[in-house]
């Protein structure tokens, strides 16, 4: 690990001062080098799921751990959408004069050596790769174990084309050895890396934020709320409660509480039930909930705080939007959350008052995404306040340092 981080080091000050044509044609050079390997990644994916298939893994993580035409389109396409995103480094900005004559500005640069480490998907190795190399940091990627012979294979295609425009081959590296260790020591250098990225489940991420000594760029969980207001549209609210939930079980940005204002359960949760019964989604209410849900079971004190991650739903009716702040600031993750509502002022309200990475009017919670927000790729989603909040795309994947331009100006005290 060391011996990585040393020279992922020295590979940051060559990429840090790579201009953004070369960035472009590496990027380019990685979407051919995917496509050329085809028969190469699936075969050493289909070795990875041959031997997780008889270490018993779940269906759920087999099936993002699979490799197929589609997968690998899917990556070409991720890395091509990167390529063509305006490049963030060099960029100055807030240029202004002081009355002494020099002037002030800050410009963008990137943070160094990033070590990324996720699990089951191998198209991490791609996505994590494309983002690093775009901002100008050296990457140090560590993939789990199940999917080390199709990491090692999206590997070597970066690594090829990085040689084809001469940029150094270490700007990106794989972590080869299956061995939990090797995390460990790579949270300890802190002397060669300046952040770490865990992209997996809430016990790999919540061992990396313990045991530590660099900066963690992370989020926990996705206890996302919705809150239908009593001045909602009806329509409305039952298109986004629907598509916030059941678009997709198994995200982040998946919503597990629905908050509704008592002067609108009536209207909102009869509907609700019927589409999230047809969906097989399992409701959970609380006493007056549970009166226009009569299916619903007794939601308890867990369930408040809970990430589902499946087809379950918590559901509260509630006194009005201050009760709705109330219960999301207590309760929720600092992920994403929302409210459906035609008032105005209480919009805004709820925008300055929840405490979240994002907070939405009259939009599905499954809009928290990278890709969505026009960032292109994500490396992961951020709930901590320093340094990146929300999706982190190229601009999270930087930082900024004063620059200031003279004319021979001198200071007298």
């Amino acid at each position: 690990m060391r011996t990585l981080g040393a020279a992922a080091r020295a590979a940051s000050g060559v990429l840090s001062c790579a201009d953004a044509a070369i960035k472009s044609r590496a990027l380019k050079a990685m979407a051919e080098r995917l496509d050329a390997a085809r028969a190469e990644l699936k075969a050493a994916n289909g070795v990875d799921v041959a031997r997780a298939a008889e270490g018993g893994l779940d269906a759920a993580r087999l099936d993002r751990l699979g490799i197929n035409d589609k997968t690998i389109d899917r990556m070409i396409d991720g890395v091509l959408q990167v390529e063509k995103l305006p490049d963030p480094v060099g960029e100055v900005t807030d240029l202004s004069y002081r009355p002494t004559g020099i002037q002030v500005g800050r410009m963008r640069v990137p943070l160094g050596v990033i070590a990324i480490i996720y699990e089951s998907r191998p198209n991490v190795t791609a996505e994590a790769a494309s983002l690093c190399l775009k901002s100008g940091n050296a990457c140090i990627l560590r993939g789990g174990s199940e999917a080390i012979e199709s990491n090692r294979a999206i590997a070597a295609c970066v690594s090829a084309a990085l040689g084809d425009v001469q940029l150094p081959m270490a700007a990106v590296q794989l972590v080869r050895t299956p061995d939990r260790a090797a995390v460990g020591a790579l949270l300890k250098l802190d002397e060669h890396i300046d952040v770490i990225v865990p992209r997996g489940g809430k016990t790999l991420i919540e061992r990396i934020s313990r045991e530590s000594r660099i900066p963690v760029i992370k989020h926990l969980d996705g206890v996302c709320h919705l809150y239908i207001d009593d001045a909602a549209d009806l329509e409305m609210s039952l298109s986004i409660a629907f598509n916030s939930k059941a678009e997709k079980y198994a995200v982040c940005n998946a919503l597990e509480t629905l908050l509704v204002a008592e002067g609108m359960a009536g209207q909102v949760l009869p509907g609700l039930g019927e589409r999230f019964a047809q969906a097989g989604v399992e409701l959970r209410g609380c006493p007056k909930a549970q009166r226009w849900l009569p299916s619903a079971k007794d939601a308890t004190e867990a369930d408040w705080q809970a990430e589902y991650l499946g087809p379950v739903l918590a559901v509260r009716v509630v006194d009005g939007v201050d009760q709705a702040i109330n219960h999301i600031n207590r309760y929720g993750s600092q992920h994403t959350d929302a409210i459906v509502t035609q008032n105005y002022a209480r919009a805004r309200h709820f925008l300055r008052a929840v405490d979240s990475s994002s907070v939405m009017v009259n939009a599905s919670t499954q809009f928290a995404d990278g890709m969505e927000y026009g960032l292109g790729a994500e490396i992961g989603i951020s709930t901590d306040k320093l340094h990146a909040r929300g999706p982190v795309g190229l601009h999270g994947l930087t930082t900024e340092k004063y620059v200031v331009f003279g004319n021979g100006e001198i200071r007298h005290r």
